[in-house]
């Protein structure tokens, strides 16, 4: 099932300089995407690796389904580049996440993200966007229930991040995980988000919170295109 998380973080800061987050609370529903922008060094990256359980060093509580992060099950994390193992084949880097799912089952989640057969292939055989589609279905192996996507579309072509954002569509319409999408781009959330929050400042805060109501599967290009402006506006700030 889908957890909720909350975050409630005290402090969080490197070194000496001014902290990262302080007083800074968000909470975010079981079973619902939430969007995260703001413009780079804000610290939309170092709060995943909070809410993963990666980095411990703050002060505060992060709780998935009521346990501390670094309690919690890891949750699935794409990263902005695949961080695929080269020596290992497509399959055994799915396999690497979850040992135990077994080999039909890892194949199958190959299948879902479109690599039916290419599991047998190593990284250096796979296009950039297959070598994405395999960091997917690792995060899916891992944990399917909540995934952490840290800017999953950076670097890819205008067709192949359309193709990776429909891809994602889908298999969140399939499993309803919790998710956190960390991008800079407004169309990213104004296509898949339920709920979009924007940072800024130091030490960062919630900006603005913006529900996106329409289902996902009911967006036509007028309602994405309204929900990018409305976003985009209120990442300018006031005029």
């Amino acid at each position: 099932m889908a957890p909720g998380l909350s975050i409630a973080i005290a402090e969080k800061r490197f070194g000496s300089g001014a902290p990262l987050f302080a007083a800074f609370r968000l909470d975010v529903a079981p079973g619902s995407v939430l969007a995260l922008l703001g413009p780079s060094g804000i610290g939309k990256s170092s709060l995943l690796r909070l809410l993963a359980g990666i980095d411990r060093d703050f002060s505060g509580t992060i709780a998935i389904d009521g346990v501390a992060a670094d309690q919690a099950p890891m949750p699935g994390f794409v990263f902005q580049d695949a961080r695929l193992l080269p020596w290992l084949s497509a399959l055994d880097n799915v396999l690497l996440a979850a040992p135990a799912m077994g080999v039909p089952a890892a194949e199958t989640l190959l299948d879902q993200v479109g690599l039916g057969g290419r599991g047998a292939d190593f990284p250096a055989q796979l296009s950039g966007g297959m070598q994405r589609r395999v960091a997917l279905a690792r995060a899916l192996a891992a944990n399917p229930g909540l995934l952490l996507l840290d800017e999953p579309f950076v670097s890819l072509d205008a067709a192949l991040a359309a193709e990776m954002r429909a891809l994602l569509a889908r298999l969140i319409a399939a499993s309803r995980p919790s998710m956190v999408l960390v991008t800079h781009d407004a169309d990213d959330a104004a296509r898949l988000a339920d709920r979009a929050v924007i940072l800024a400042g130091r030490p960062a805060a919630i900006v603005a919170d913006l529900a996106l109501p329409v289902p996902r599967a009911e967006r036509d290009e007028a309602q994405v295109d309204d929900y990018r402006r409305r976003l985009e506006t209120l990442a300018k700030g006031p005029a």
